[in-house]
């Protein structure tokens, strides 16, 4: 569950650089000829879309990977006007600034999976996922999608998610490494190559065995969540400041961290918060670079789409952009 490498779209000089980076990026992970072209149509669409109608924005880019077949993923943002008629734009000859109008139906055509979240004087959230080949059916799985992105200006990210599926349990990870750049990520990457030895199915348990493992580095805060399936229930703990909430419906729960520091300081006496899990409930947790007084009221219909989509639109609102920055959302399906 990779980063994503962030591009700012202000104007169309950034254009050919940015599609130089991502074409090499697409060829180095093995795409054929044919989708490195629609990969390349894809961002400039993209790009275009961004500069047109909204006078720029983000572009968040990154490998993916469902049922073992490799893809690559990518998520407009901005925060233009809105796509008034959605249905009417995603229609071939359709434009509002006197161009061809290929845009929209072009990406979609080309995508194996395209939204678009939008509303008025908000912006507008585009993803597209393309892989390498056709995804076989699968029957509605639980879903588990991130948004990671490094601080502006740096290399490494000292943020990082993890994710483990098993016929026993589900175990998420996110980590925030203290500060940012190479050293946090080692921290943080340090504290993931334990916890995809774990087992256990004690939260409180893995945090402490992450605690031993990373005392040589600078440190950092985290939470695991565990869902075990035949229990229904999920299992979480938490150290410092990742922000972590449970949403069944429109209510929604925030479950409280322990004061500390996983690596230099965690309380002796920590104990696993356990809540009942339900079917289609969506877990959310957040690394501080994203202002936690977020508010889901205030994006109507947001569960009704990829959860890439939520994740991008807690991004697009509330990330600081002084530090590394993580959004997770999980959603159980069974």
């Amino acid at each position: 569950m990779g980063k994503h490498l962030c591009f700012t779209v202000a104007d169309r000089s950034y254009f050919a650089l940015l599609k130089k980076e991502i074409h090499v990026l697409a060829v180095k992970a093995g795409f054929s000829d044919n989708k490195v072209g629609e990969v390349d149509i894809i961002v400039a669409e993209m790009v275009s879309n961004l500069v047109k109608h909204a006078g720029g924005g983000r572009l968040l880019v990154k490998l993916v990977e469902e049922q073992h077949i490799e893809g690559i993923e990518f998520i407009s943002i901005d925060d233009g006007d809105g796509i008034a008629d959605l249905n009417r734009m995603m229609t071939d000859g359709a434009s509002t600034t006197n161009t061809l109008g290929h845009g929209l139906g072009a990406i979609r055509r080309l995508s194996n999976l395209f939204q678009v979240y939008s509303q008025k004087d908000w912006g507008t959230i585009m993803l597209s996922r393309l892989f390498k080949e056709e995804l076989p059916y699968q029957k509605k799985a639980n879903e588990i999608r991130s948004v990671v992105v490094s601080k502006p200006g740096e290399e490494k990210c000292g943020d990082a998610f993890h994710c483990r599926i098993g016929s026993h349990a589900i175990r998420l990870f996110l980590g925030d490494g203290l500060g940012h750049g190479a050293e946090a990520a080692l921290a943080v990457n340090s504290a993931i190559q334990i916890f995809k030895t774990r087992k256990d199915d004690s939260a409180v348990d893995i945090i402490k065995e992450l605690h031993r493992g990373v005392r040589k580095t600078r440190g950092l805060v985290g939470t695991v969540a565990l869902y075990l399936k035949e229990e229904k229930r999920w299992r979480i703990c938490g150290v410092g400041n990742i922000c972590t909430r449970l949403i069944n419906g429109i209510e929604l729960k925030n479950n409280m961290s322990y004061n500390g520091i996983i690596g230099h300081n965690i309380p002796n006496s920590m104990k696993d918060q356990e809540v009942d899990a339900e079917n289609a409930q969506v877990i959310l947790l957040c690394s501080d670079g994203i202002r936690t007084k977020w508010d889901l009221t205030k994006y109507p219909g947001i569960l009704k789409h990829d959860l890439s989509i939520l994740a991008a639109c807690i991004f697009k609102d509330h990330a600081r952009h002084t530090d590394d920055m993580s959004v997770v959302a999980v959603r159980l399906n069974y």
